[in-house]
């Protein structure tokens, strides 16, 4: 093994047993898979963008260990938030004693939380929104249509917003993924701020065309054909963080291409791996074991499949330091 960092030195000493193994060898089939010519495909679930994943994630990007990424629209967005918002965030680390009375006042004065975290509205949610809408109005009145990724691309790489960063930003991991143009997927984004802020829009006649962001079905067409044409030149490794449609979108793709298309020469995916504190139970597809998925067609029986039950927040930046040698 070439020379690693302090991190990846710590995870190799230390983690021998039970989900620190599993960290282990998850991160060492991660790297692997990718010294193999394969390629990485993430999702994000939760809320791991005001977690500031972009810490490590922007890097991961920047040096072509992720080829792909599909994400809710709250985490397309909320990286962009802490962009430009930073310094306007409130921690409250005693989140678990606020009452009733308490939450209230923080809706009074437009902070929106996530856990320990609130989000400012008016510099950050409405902040954007002043800028993408007019992307969308533009967008609108030539009759063309954009999926909701790539009206973030064209903020982000106009320059427009640079002026406002408050966070040096090789952190955001969006940005990274605009100055590639990584293939993105955002399933259900109508569900997130910005999407319900467009519906409004539209509901007020300042957007026409509702079909000026173009969405799942769309994207599940757009993410069918990625697939076929990357996994002809190299197999792909499906990388979950959190459950939830992030995950269930796109893992469902093989299937659809083998039973719905009958393009059964696409190869099933490569690599698997999920970071979830779902508990197995019934009925759970957060929580399956990933065997489970083998039944459905989007599994193989001898892919490398690897479980790690505990917090992403914690869990992914190290597996991603370790993958990056730091």
């Amino acid at each position: 093994m070439s020379a690693k960092g302090p991190v990846t030195q710590f995870i190799e000493h230390h983690y021998r047993h039970f989900n620190a193994a599993a960290l282990k060898d998850a991160a060492r089939g991660y790297a692997a898979h990718l010294d193999a010519g394969g390629s990485m495909f993430v999702t994000l679930a939760g809320a791991m963008s005001t977690a500031e994943l972009g810490l490590s994630l922007a890097e991961m990007i920047r040096q072509n260990k992720v080829h792909a990424i599909c994400c809710t629209g709250a985490n397309l967005e909320e990286d962009v938030f802490n962009l430009v918002a930073h310094e306007h965030y409130e921690r409250i680390p005693n989140y678990r004693d606020l009452t009733p009375a308490d939450e209230q006042d923080l809706l009074d004065r437009h902070m929106n939380r996530v856990t320990d975290t609130c989000i400012p509205e008016m510099e950050a949610m409405r902040r954007i929104e002043n800028e993408i809408l007019e992307e969308w109005t533009k967008a609108d009145k030539a009759g063309e249509k954009y999926f909701p990724h790539e009206f973030f691309y064209k903020i982000l790489l106009s320059g427009k917003l640079k002026k406002s960063y408050q966070i040096d930003p090789k952190n955001s991991w969006l940005l990274a993924a605009a100055e590639k143009n990584l293939p993105m997927f955002v399933p259900g984004w109508e569900d997130a701020t910005l999407g319900n802020m467009f519906a409004g829009h539209v509901m007020t006649g300042d957007i026409k065309n509702v079909h000026t962001v173009r969405t799942g079905i769309e994207y599940m067409m757009k993410l069918a054909e990625w697939y076929t044409e990357r996994s002809g030149k190299s197999s792909i490794g499906f990388f979950q963080i959190g459950g939830g449609i992030a995950g269930d979108f796109p893992i469902c793709v093989v299937p659809m291409l083998h039973q719905d298309l009958q393009r059964t020469n696409v190869p099933l995916w490569g690599y698997f791996c999920q970071i979830s504190d779902s508990t197995t139970s019934y009925g759970s597809y957060s929580g399956a074991v990933p065997n489970e998925k083998i039944t459905w067609g989007k599994l193989g029986v001898d892919t490398p499949k690897h479980v790690i039950e505990s917090d992403a927040t914690i869990v992914a930046p190290l597996m991603f330091a370790h993958v990056l040698g730091w």
